[in-house]
């Protein structure tokens, strides 16, 4: 089928997005593509039409469960069939899935990189007609990137399985460096490599130094109407400003990790929907959120890469009307960002001292645990064990990069649900069971399937079609469950902590200190280039940001603070902060009346001096009262 039709069909589009056809031809063509799109930029239509275009299913490499959720659900919307294998399934579920991604027309299939090793997946591979592997945040692959993930680095092992099948990597965000390393790390021979510009033109791109950050945020939201995004480093904080924004009248709500996964989606819902105006949240937040109405991302924190500030102040204007960017920062905070990468890379000594604390608190008897799951409360386990929380924080994270384990702060496995007896043996329990009759003719109406494979249920739905509390259709659940009815796991949305080999002994542990050291001296660069973007210069914010990512080709943006600075006076930098300077030195000692201004400066043009005025009152860094007074803000 043409892919204009297939997109006109299935997408609704009449067109592709710039770069979005060149990429689709490339795959189509049999060659390795590395495609580097924006946030939002409408990556997933680039594997998902050449895949509807031949004959075959795509295997789809993603390692946000959400998100791999959520393309799922969309993609069944439109009538196409698709699957996910995810970290934390039964063994059963995922049986069944690979029967049926084997044995149907399945076109999409989506695993995380943890399945791929599995022996499970390895034995299906064969039988799966794949015609392409798409490979999402493939940064992710790179040693050198900012969130490495080592079951990514396997996914080159495909290639021997299935020679001759294209790979497409996608990422938002990878230097030239990164670039480099996914296109190695994943055998890329005759590929070719599509980039967007990483210029945002609607995106106003500003930075502040300031002493109160939730006075400044206020000010920006009261000034900036529409729906908003406040990043914070801290869940107590983003609980904090949420707070005071409802205070000062700006409906806002909190979101973080450590809430329930009810609670969080219920949440996204009201900010997505805009009965809430403004998100204060953590980094958890916004991964695969697709709002194109947002005005304003403010980050009340400084990120410690350029990565992630882009893509979460991308996630502004996505409808490509102005929009606006806004980074807060006190000089406190940029001393600390230079000391970060001691706690970010922890001796050995304190990652095998955190290694054992963990081993000990999970209770796991050396030789064993390996593909265990364990619930892990890290409050709980820095408490008991007194640990310091960053230094508990980035040996954990050592221990992911290094292959021991994967802790998953937002895992949620919903309920699942099989029925294991035989329709006679159910036939007589009902009668014998009345009371739970209606719960069992309410799970066969309600989940197809239920009979031959687990299913997902939400248990809270089900109690909604009884009329009864969530509670007591749980314990109805367990019921039938303990007359091997049903074969019933309840939902899990607590932390997991899963171990990828067997407890050894801490001395025994191993790091590859090569790269560890190598790492650490990518984050000290990273977060060099993060300090030189907050201080600003002459360079346009957007044009930084776009050569950081290797595009050198950009043009100033004409609309970031640097470059309305550059506008707004027309003198050199050194005239600029001469004057400025001259103008505060006055206003300091006591204000000064407007029109009087240029007798304290004889030596200066009028027109010089207005347009520095002009200038530091629409930053605030000054302000004329009602009586035409000058004053320091």
């Amino acid at each position: 089928m043409n892919i204009h039709h297939i997109l006109k069909q299935y997408w609704g589009y009449s067109k592709f997005r710039p770069l979005q056809e060149e990429i689709v031809r490339s795959v189509l063509a049999g060659k390795d593509t590395l495609a580097l799109m924006p946030t939002g930029g409408g990556k997933s239509v680039c594997f998902q039409v050449p895949a509807m275009a031949q004959k075959g299913l795509c295997l789809v490499v993603s390692p946000l469960i959400a998100l791999m959720k959520d393309q799922v659900d969309n993609l069944r919307k439109k009538g196409i069939t698709a699957f996910a294998i995810y970290s934390g399934m039964a063994r059963k579920e995922v049986i069944q899935i690979l029967k049926l991604a084997t044995n149907s027309n399945c076109k999409f299939l989506y695993v995380s990189p943890e399945r791929l090793e599995t022996n499970l997946f390895q034995e299906y591979l064969p039988a799966l007609d794949i015609n392409l592997i798409a490979v999402d945040e493939a940064h992710c692959i790179s040693q050198w990137g900012y969130d490495f993930r080592p079951p990514y680095l396997r996914i080159a092992a495909l290639r021997e399985e299935l020679p001759g099948i294209p790979v497409l990597a996608l990422t938002a965000s990878a230097t030239p460096v990164v670039q480099k390393d996914i296109c190695d790390k994943l055998q890329f021979k005759d590929h070719q490599l599509f980039s967007r510009s990483f210029e945002r033109p609607n995106l106003s791109y500003s930075v502040f130094p300031v002493d109160s950050k939730i006075n400044k945020i206020t000010e920006i939201l009261q000034k900036v109407n529409g729906s908003s995004i406040v990043y914070c480093k801290t869940r107590k904080r983003t609980k904090e400003f949420s707070d005071l924004l409802n205070m000062h009248g700006i409906k806002a709500d909190f979101y973080h990790a450590g809430l329930q996964q009810e609670v969080r989606m219920r949440k996204q819902a009201d900010w997505i929907n805009n009965s809430v105006r403004t998100i204060v949240c953590t980094n958890a937040f916004g991964m695969g959120i697709d709002k194109p109405d947002v005005r304003v991302v403010i980050h009340a924190d400084v990120p410690d890469c350029l990565e992630n500030y882009y893509q979460e102040a991308g996630r502004a204007g996505r409808d490509e009307k102005k929009s606006y960017a806004v980074l807060l920062y006190d000089n406190k905070e940029l001393d600390e960002l230079q000391l970060l990468p001691e706690i970010r890379f922890p001796s050995l000594e304190d990652i095998r001292q955190v290694y054992e604390a963990l081993m000990n608190y999970l209770q796991i008897p050396s030789g064993s645990g390996e593909g265990n799951y364990y619930n892990f409360d890290f409050t709980d386990f820095i408490r008991k064990f007194q640990l310091d929380v960053h230094l508990a924080i980035y040996a954990i994270k050592a221990l992911e990069q290094e292959g021991w384990l994967s802790y998953a702060e937002q895992i949620f496995l919903p309920a699942r649900v099989q029925f294991i007896t035989n329709k006679n043996w159910l036939y007589q329990f009902e009668k014998d069971h009345p009371q739970l009759e209606p719960l069992i003719k309410t799970l066969l109406r309600t989940y197809e399937g239920i009979f031959d494979m687990p299913v997902n249920i939400h248990e809270k739905s089900v109690a909604w079609l009884l009329r009864q509390e969530e509670a007591a259709v749980i314990l109805d659940l367990k019921r039938l469950h303990a007359n091997a009815i049903i074969e019933y796991i309840p939902r899990k949305d607590s932390p997991q902590l899963y171990l990828m080999m067997n407890r050894v002994r801490a001395a025994t542990l191993r790091i590859d200190m090569t790269h560890y050291e190598k790492r650490k001296r990518q984050f000290i660069e990273r977060i060099g280039k993060m300090i030189k973007y907050i201080h600003g210069g002459k360079t346009c914010r957007s044009q930084y940001i776009a050569a950081y990512f290797g595009d050198q080709h950009s043009r100033p943006c004409g609309i970031c603070d640097l470059c309305l600075q550059q506008k707004s006076h027309g003198l050199t930098d050194h005239e600029f902060k001469e004057i400025s300077q001259l103008i505060f030195t006055i206003i300091n000692r006591q204000p000064v009346a407007s029109e009087l201004l240029p007798q304290q400066f004889p030596g200066i043009k009028r027109e010089k001096l207005y347009k520095v005025l002009d200038f530091l009152q629409t930053e605030n860094k000054l302000y004329i009262d009602k009586e035409g007074m000058i004053k320091p803000s």
